[in-house]
């Protein structure tokens, strides 16, 4: 009787133990979620921010205003224009 009492604690103990590890386990896996969600969250701000800056940079007005100011160029004369048409 001795035995079979002594075999039952020792697999509740078991248990037990087993219980506080896959807890241990969760809870160590959920606090790594939460940290890549922060940072995935902290990715999607940065992508809409480099988003917003491209769309800055790209503007029509924006190249244009370069094009002038540093590469000295203008609209063309109309009589240095050449329409160039594909042959087929």
């Amino acid at each position: 009787m001795i035995r079979a009492d002594a075999f039952l604690v020792s697999l509740v103990v078991a248990s037990a133990l087993g219980v506080v590890a896959a807890q241990h386990q969760a809870r160590k896996l959920f606090s790594e979620l939460e940290r890549e969600q922060a940072r995935a969250h902290e990715l999607e701000v940065e992508w809409g921010q480099l988003q917003l800056e491209q769309s800055t940079w790209a503007a029509l007005s924006r190249v244009e205003a370069a094009a002038r100011e540093n590469l000295g160029l203008g609209e063309p004369v109309p009589g240095r224009i050449i329409v160039v048409e594909r042959v087929r």
